[in-house]
C-alpha cells in the first residue's frame, strides 16, 4: 500500500506535466487518486487536455482527470504564463489522450474523495489554488478530513517572478491562497525559496534524452521549459512526499496579500517566536533541497518509462 493517497490540482505546464510523471513512476509511495485542472499556465481546456496527454504517454489511462475552474474567484479571466509556449507543454509532439475527460466538476470530486476516506487525502496544488478554495467553501467539513495539503506556490524570502513581490499560483488567485491558508489544514508550502534551487542544466536533459524515446520526449518538454525557467517547481511537490529528507523547512504563518494593489499575491511568512506568539504556525516552510539527490531520483523514476 503507498504511503500516500493524493490528488494533483494542476495547470500543464511542463512542470505540472514532470510532477504528474514522478507520482506515477512512484507507486511504493504515491496512489494516484485523480487529477484535477485549474486554468493557470494556459486555459482549462488546454490543462485538463494536458493532463489527459500526459497519462496517455505514461500508459496510465486508468487516472481520472476532472475539469475544474477556468477562472480565478473573483476575476472574469486568469494571468497565463509564456514560457511554457503555446501549448503549454512545449510545442512537443505528444500522443493524443487515450480516455476522456471524467464528467462532473474538479471541486465536486475533491469534496467526494476527501468525504469518502476522512484523513486519507493528501492535497496537491501545483497550480492556482481556485479548484481547492471552492471546495473548501462549497464543503467547509472537508477542511476537518483532508490529511495535509502540499502545495507549490510563494515567496516568503525572495522576489517574484510575475511581480516583484509575488510568484504566479499565489498571484494568479490570491483570494483563493488566502482561504486555503486560513483553513486550519496541515500545510507544505514549496515557494521560490526552494524551488528555485531546483535547477535544470542542459547536460542533465542531455543524459535524460538518452535514456529512451518516452525520455526524450519528456526531456525535449523540459528543454525549451528551460531556457525560460530552469527550475524544477512542481516536482519537487511530489519528490518531498517520496523523500521528505530531500528538503529542509522551518514552520511558520503565512499570510497573503489579495488586495488589487501592487502587493497582491505576496505571501508573508512569520518563522521567529516573537512574531508567532498570537500567530500559531500554520504551515511548514520548505527553504532548502538537495539538488543533486533530487535530481538522482527524477532520474532514477523517470527511467521506468
Amino acid at each position: 500500500m503507498a504511503t500516500h493517497n493524493i490528488i494533483i490540482d494542476c495547470d500543464p505546464g511542463v512542470d505540472d506535466a514532470v510532477a504528474i510523471l514522478l507520482a506515477l513512476a512512484s507507486p511504493r509511495e504515491i496512489e494516484l487518486a485523480g487529477i484535477t485542472t485549474v486554468a493557470g499556465n494556459v486555459p482549462l481546456a488546454r490543462t485538463e487536455y494536458n493532463a489527459r496527454r500526459i497519462c496517455t504517454l505514461a500508459g496510465r489511462e486508468d487516472i481520472p482527470v476532472y475539469a475544474g475552474c477556468a477562472r480565478p474567484m473573483l476575476e472574469s479571466s486568469g494571468v497565463g504564463s509564456t514560457v511554457h509556449g503555446d501549448d503549454g507543454l512545449g510545442g512537443v509532439l505528444l500522443p493524443e489522450p487515450g480516455f476522456a475527460l471524467r464528467p462532473g466538476h474538479a471541486v465536486d470530486f475533491i469534496i467526494r474523495a476527501v468525504l469518502d476516506a476522512p484523513g486519507e487525502i493528501t492535497l496537491c496544488p501545483i497550480g492556482p489554488l481556485t479548484n481547492i478554495a471552492l471546495a473548501i467553501v462549497k464543503e467547509p467539513a472537508i477542511a476537518g478530513k483532508i490529511k495535509q495539503i502540499v502545495f507549490m506556490g510563494g515567496a516568503a524570502f525572495c522576489p517574484g517572478n510575475v511581480t516583484p513581490v509575488a510568484e504566479f499560483n499565489i498571484y494568479a488567485d490570491p483570494w483563493a491562497a488566502h482561504i486555503v491558508l486560513s483553513a486550519g489544514i496541515r500545510q507544505a508550502m514549496f515557494g521560490l525559496d526552494v524551488t528555485l534551487q531546483a535547477t535544470i542544466t542542459a547536460p542533465y536533459l542531455d543524459h535524460l534524452q538518452s535514456l529512451g524515446p518516452r525520455l526524450a520526449k519528456i526531456a525535449a518538454m523540459m528543454r525549451g521549459y528551460q531556457a525560460g525557467d530552469p527550475c524544477l517547481h512542481d516536482p519537487c511537490v511530489i519528490a518531498w512526499l517520496i523523500d521528505p529528507t530531500l528538503f529542509d523547512g522551518v514552520p511558520g504563518h503565512a499570510m497573503v496579500c489579495h488586495q488589487e494593489d501592487a502587493l497582491r499575491g505576496n505571501t508573508m511568512v512569520a518563522i521567529k517566536a516573537r512574531h508567532l506568539q498570537k500567530t500559531p504556525a500554520n504551515i511548514t516552510l520548505m527553504t532548502g533541497v538537495d539538488r543533486p539527490r533530487l535530481l538522482a531520483l527524477l532520474t532514477e523514476r523517470l527511467s521506468h518509462y
